[in-house]
C-alpha cells in the first residue's frame, strides 16, 4: 500500500515539478505528502467539507501550516487557475473553488499569523469592475500576508472610485489589481489613470496580475509591475519598496 502511495506521490510531484525525490525519504513523509495532495485535489473540486477535514488532520500530524498552505491550498488554487486559462473549467467551477479556499483559510489563518513580525507595509488588493473572480488575488494575498504585509482586500467587481477612496483613506505603499478576463483587464488602465489624476501615483506603487495580463500590458498602462503568481508578487513588492526607500534616503 505504501509503495503504491509513494509511487503515486512521486508521479504527481514530478508532474508539478515542485519537489525533489529526497523529500520523500520515509513512509511517514509519503503519508504527509498524500494529505497535502488530497487537500490540493479536493480544493480543485471545490469540496469545502473535505478540505477542512484534511486541514485539521494535517495540523494534528504537526505538518507545518506554511507547508499546508503552499503545498496544499496554493497548489490547488494554481491548478484551478491553470485549468481556467486552458478552458478546461469555467467561471462556475472557479467560484466554487474560491469559496472552498475562503473556507479553508478560516481554518488555517490563525496558525499562519502566530508570531507575526512587525508589519512590512500596507497593500490594497482588489479585482477590477466587471470581474468576479478572486483566485489570483487570494493567492497573492496569502503570499504577501505570510511575509508580514498588512492586506486590505476590497473584494471583487471593484469600481475605480472605490480604489481611489481606499488609497486616499488607507495610504498604502502598494495597490494591487487583478483581472481574469480579457474583457475586464482594460479597466486596470482606468484605475491607474484615476490614481494619477488624483496626484497619488507618486505615493503608491501599482502592480497588476491575472491570467491575461503581461508585463508589456503593465508597461502600457503605466503600472509599476506585473506578477504572474503569488511568490513573484512577494519578490516584486519587496523590490519596489526597497527601491522606493533607497530613493528617499539622502545622498
Amino acid at each position: 500500500m505504501l509503495d503504491e502511495l509513494l509511487s503515486k506521490m512521486l508521479d504527481y510531484l514530478k508532474s508539478r515539478n515542485d519537489f525533489g525525490t529526497n523529500q520523500l525519504e520515509s513512509p511517514y513523509e509519503a503519508v504527509r505528502m498524500e494529505i497535502l495532495f488530497e487537500i490540493a485535489k479536493n480544493l480543485e473540486h471545490g469540496d469545502s467539507a473535505a478540505v477542512k477535514e484534511l486541514l485539521r488532520k494535517a495540523l494534528s500530524m504537526n505538518i507545518a501550516p506554511e507547508s499546508i498552505l503552499n503545498l496544499g491550498l496554493v497548489k490547488g488554487m494554481e491548478a484551478v487557475g491553470k485549468k481556467f486559462k486552458e478552458n478546461e473549467i469555467f467561471i462556475p467551477e472557479v467560484l466554487i473553488a474560491s469559496r472552498a479556499m475562503k473556507s479553508a483559510m478560516d481554518v488555517i489563518k490563525p496558525y499562519l499569523t502566530e508570531g507575526a513580525e512587525q508589519s512590512q507595509g500596507k497593500i490594497v488588493l482588489g479585482t477590477v469592475k466587471g470581474d468576479i473572480h478572486d483566485i489570483g488575488k487570494m493567492v497573492m494575498s496569502i503570499a504577501l500576508e505570510r511575509e508580514g504585509y498588512d492586506i486590505i482586500d476590497i473584494g471583487i467587481d471593484v469600481p475605480k472610485e472605490t480604489f481611489l477612496e481606499t488609497v486616499q483613506k488607507e495610504n498604502p505603499e502598494i495597490l494591487g489589481m487583478s483581472a481574469l478576463l480579457t474583457t475586464t483587464m482594460s479597466y486596470m488602465r482606468e484605475v491607474t489613470d484615476t490614481i494619477k489624476s488624483a496626484h497619488l501615483k507618486k505615493n503608491v506603487k501599482i502592480i497588476i496580475g491575472g491570467a491575461p495580463i503581461t508585463q508589456s500590458f503593465a508597461d502600457e498602462i503605466g503600472a509599476d509591475g506585473y506578477a504572474p503568481e503569488g511568490e513573484s508578487a512577494v519578490i516584486l513588492v519587496r523590490t519596489l519598496l526597497k527601491n522606493a526607500e533607497s530613493r528617499r534616503k539622502p545622498l
